[in-house]
């Protein structure tokens, strides 16, 4: 585990031994009435036994998050005599692992996934019993036609801007702070190349090549994005091409370095490097740059708006339970104590997660304002992102995905040169038409 995964905040390892000391006395008053019932029955008391295995729980990235799954792993084995096994597998591997175990007949108990896969589907277990009566955010679970609940969100990831507050506080340039004083994409480009030829900045800024950093860009010039009609033909609308071209503008190995979105060169390195103004990804990388960049300032700041002001957001990974480990309770048991608002808030706080339990207050150890900007975007976002997430989750339900990511794919082929925007966009909807159709 890494420096951020040592680092569990001391609120939540006091916390955990107010717990587990609690717990303890709740254990030993349990076994004396254990002790009394047994001699008034005059027999042995049935009681649940613990599984003989570990529950496996496969997942990505937990170290990185700060270990907040192995921490809560901990707990609830220290609680309950339950051990769950994190197995943290690289997130380019787990769907492959998951969908050969799958036909394996050898999955694990439960693992925290990206999406659902078709493969697997129809192998997991009702989570009703975790989401019922709670406030868990159901618009971001995966839910069937029956409504069987395949997945519940774990946590929320967001697209945002981050800017090297060094460079800005050097160049002498201003840069919103309230959500009174949004700036424009104009605004934004005109100020981050301020701060270039005031430093000397080899690169105004960096963008992820995601489809998903992407589609925030597009809303915010007022893109529909690309929807379908009630005969599944994609359509969308002028503003899509508006910000397709603009974005092209951008990409002159100048403002943004064109190795990134069209050879794979490292965004995230290269903001880390200090020679890059301003980097668009998202809340995720707050954990890794609260510890890993030491060499600047870092803060992270409200998007541009072009006119509209979004985010894109959703799910950053859900939890499933599998069918066929014969620990399916026990995992189950696991899942719905873990979603308990004090559980999940301790889960939240250790790893850095916005908050998938609407209301739930979460303290954070450091960078608490980053946190509570991120879910201000949220909430100010347009509805255009809720309603495209909707789609992709409905679409994710009926196990129909597409070839690849022709949003991202096609507009790489726009940035090389090799069509027009034009094209781009039609190759998008024809992609989209032909791979996914109608919703029901």
């Amino acid at each position: 585990m890494d420096a951020q995964g040592r680092a569990i905040t001391k609120e939540a390892m006091m916390r955990s031994q107010q717990r587990r000391r609690s717990g303890a006395v709740g254990v030993l008053a349990a076994a004396a009435t254990l002790a009394l019932m047994t001699a008034c029955a005059g027999g042995p008391a049935a009681e649940e036994e613990a599984p003989d295995e570990p529950l496996q729980f496969f997942l990505s990235g937990d170290a990185n998050q700060g270990g907040g799954f192995a921490h809560m792993a901990e707990l609830y084995e220290e609680e309950t005599g339950v051990e769950v096994e994190i197995v943290d597998i690289a997130n380019e591997d787990l769907p492959t692992k998951l969908k050969n175990a799958a036909q394996a007949n050898d999955l694990p108990a439960l693992a925290r996934v990206g999406g659902i896969d078709p493969v697997w589907k129809d192998l997991t277990v009702d989570l009703a019993s975790v989401t019922e009566g709670s406030d868990i955010r159901t618009d971001l679970a995966a839910v069937d036609e029956d409504g069987k609940v395949l997945s519940v969100p774990t946590d929320i990831t967001a697209v945002g801007l981050f800017i090297n507050k060094t460079l800005f506080d050097q160049a002498g340039v201003a840069y919103p702070t309230s959500p009174d004083d949004i700036w424009t994409w104009d605004e934004y480009v005109a100020a981050v190349k301020q701060v270039q030829a005031n430093t000397g900045a080899t690169y105004g800024m960096v963008m992820d090549r995601s489809s998903h950093r992407l589609k925030a860009f597009l809303y915010e010039f007022g893109s529909d994005y690309f929807q379908p009609d009630e005969d599944g033909q994609f359509e969308t609308n002028g503003a899509t091409k508006e910000a397709l071209e603009y974005f092209a503008s951008l990409n002159d190995d100048s403002f943004m370095p064109r190795s990134v979105w069209l050879s794979d060169g490292d965004p995230n390195g290269l903001f880390k490097s200090g020679d890059v103004v301003a980097y668009m990804s998202g809340s995720w990388q707050i954990a890794d740059f609260a510890v890993n960049i030491a060499d600047f300032e870092w803060e992270s700041v409200r998007m541009p708006k072009q006119p509209v002001r979004s985010t894109n957001y959703g799910n950053a990974a859900n939890i499933v339970v599998f069918e066929g480990s014969g620990q399916e309770d026990a995992a189950l048991a696991f899942v719905e104590w873990l979603y308990e608002p004090e559980n999940y808030r301790e889960l939240a706080e250790t790893s850095g997660f916005l908050p998938v339990i609407d209301g739930l207050e979460v303290t954070y150890s450091s960078n608490a304002e980053d946190f509570e900007l991120y879910n201000e975007e949220i909430a100010a976002s347009d509805p255009i992102a809720a309603k495209i997430k909707k789609n992709d989750l409905a679409y994710e339900v009926l196990g129909v995905t597409t070839e690849g990511d022709p949003v991202r794919d096609e507009t790489v082929k726009y940035l090389n040169g090799e069509q027009d925007v034009d094209t781009t966009i039609q190759n998008i909807l024809d992609q989209l038409s032909d791979q996914l159709g109608a919703l029901p």
